[in-house]
């Protein structure tokens, strides 16, 4: 029995309202419904969606309600093209937007990149773990079937602030608050994860 599942990224175009957007929404879920069938042509368990595009990114209360809505649009639309459990992550922060979304599209899951300690990232001071205003609200929208996957020492981040902190302290953390699962990544996006983090971590 294979003890192992890959979940695929699939990062959504340009939504309308950032800096780059280009396409209309039905353009967007397209090409996103493309990607997604393609991943699951080629094996994977699952497809997570992300707003890549949308950089540079605003923190989660100052996203607006039309990422939401767009998010939203484009997951019905891929979870009806593929049968693949779906996650969601709205950047940056937009936690609860994203548990939102996937409530709202029948997702299963959603990825946190703030739900325990304090760190700078690429689009400034992230000062609140998310751990306890999340679940609460997964608690009160009725969403507690969704899993919430969260980094621990995220990608794309400075870490000065928690540097007598390992990777197996954030994970014990992690694990403490509530947290589904934990993610490990490599310094940046296409970076590779060392084996020997993961190693850590279990």
């Amino acid at each position: 029995m294979r003890q192992t599942r890959l979940i695929g990224m699939v990062h959504v175009g340009a939504l309308p309202g950032t800096p780059a957007s280009r396409d209309d929404l039905d353009a967007i879920a397209a090409r996103a419904c493309d990607e997604a069938r393609m991943l699951s042509d080629f094996g994977f368990d699952a497809i997570i969606l992300e707003n890549m595009h949308d950089r540079p990114y605003v923190h989660g209360d100052k996203l607006g309600p039309e990422i939401v809505a767009g998010m939203t649009r484009v997951g019905c639309a891929v979870r009806n093209a593929v049968g693949l459990p779906l996650g969601v992550q709205i950047l940056s922060g937009g936690n609860r937007h994203a548990l939102a979304v996937a409530q709202a599209v029948g997702g299963r899951f959603i990825r946190c990149e703030n739900f325990v300690f304090s760190h700078v990232a690429d689009e400034g001071l992230l000062p609140e773990a998310e751990a306890g205003m999340l679940l609460r609200y997964r608690r009160s929208i009725g969403a507690e079937s969704i899993a919430i996957c969260c980094d621990i020492k995220k990608k794309h981040a400075s870490h000065a602030i928690t540097s007598d902190l390992s990777l197996a302290d954030c994970a014990e953390a992690a694990e403490f608050f509530g947290a589904s699962a934990v993610i490990v990544t490599g310094s940046a996006t296409g970076q590779p994860t060392s084996v020997g983090d993961v190693a850590e971590v279990r």
